[in-house]
């Protein structure tokens, strides 16, 4: 059983409760350790992002909660970073202001070419998707799926982080409906990106968050990109992106069965700034 989460948020961004409130669920799951990952500040205002004026009180907080609970359980700072090509600031500007212990690398807006505009891919609003699907990309939606992953891209490319949050959710809204996973252009696309992964010795993170809140029948990523990762030798992590302190383990036990099945034997967990393997079997 999995024993840790690295990926949750609080009410310094979109989540539900107080910070403390996750560490003593988290206490009472008999969790080992804890990473608070709220998203990144943005230079416009948003519904879901830590406010650039509660950064320090977000500091204080963390390390406050890391002194008194300090022998009971592990606890980390870290952001789970934006990425918007010409907007979002790089990664490492706030790595340093925030002091944080580790970064996640995710994509929620996607910026098409050449435009100001930005297409919200996330959300319980799948009208939201399909809006933006039309608006954007006159309902083409290889255009769309491939600034998607390029977005991805520059990401692994320009930017300074370790964990690839939900690499695939671009899928979710889309719900079989404009494209299927298993076309060859996709798949195609996917490949691009773990090779990236690969190249920038980035750790996969399987995100049970979609199949417990019904908006997607897999998980991030899919079954044939976790195949890749097996094969590609790419080290991955299983987080339930919590928004929610009961959400902390939802699914976990299922991604990690599932992992067994498809071959991958380990998952790893983060120690004193390395990675470590924890055998699944």
């Amino acid at each position: 059983m999995i024993d840790y989460n690295l990926h949750q948020h609080s009410t310094f961004s979109d989540g539900k409760a107080e910070p403390e409130a996750y560490v003593k669920k988290a206490l009472e799951l008999k969790f080992r350790a804890m990473g608070f990952t709220e998203h990144s500040p943005l230079p416009f205002p948003t519904t879901f992002s830590l406010k650039p004026e509660n950064t320090d009180a977000y500091v204080r907080e963390t390390a406050r909660l890391k002194e008194q609970y300090h022998g009971q359980i592990t606890l980390y700072r870290a952001l789970e970073f934006d990425f918007i090509p010409g907007l979002s600031d790089d990664f490492d500007s706030w790595r340093d202001k925030l002091h944080l212990d580790y970064a996640i690398g995710s994509v929620h807006l996607v910026r098409p070419e050449q435009s100001d505009d930005l297409w919200f891919i996330d959300g319980p609003e799948r009208e939201k998707y399909d809006d933006g699907l039309r608006k954007y990309f006159g309902n083409d939606i290889k255009k769309a799926v491939k600034t998607y992953y390029f977005q991805i891209n520059q990401m692994i490319e320009t930017q300074q982080f370790e964990i690839v949050g939900h690499l695939d959710k671009i899928k979710m809204h889309n719900a079989g409906r404009y494209f299927s996973e298993d076309e060859k252009w996709y798949r195609r696309l996917v490949n691009e990106s773990l090779e990236l992964v690969r190249e920038k010795d980035l750790v996969m993170e399987v995100n049970t968050r979609g199949l417990y809140k019904k908006r997607s029948d897999r998980l991030f990523p899919d079954d044939e990109t976790l195949k890749q990762v097996k094969t590609m030798q790419i080290p991955v992590l299983i987080s339930s992106d919590a928004h929610l302190p009961e959400e902390l383990n939802m699914l976990m036990d299922h991604a990690e069965e599932r992992l067994v099945e498809i071959g991958i034997k380990a998952v790893v967990f983060f120690r004193e700034g390395s990675w470590e393997e924890v055998p699944l079997v």
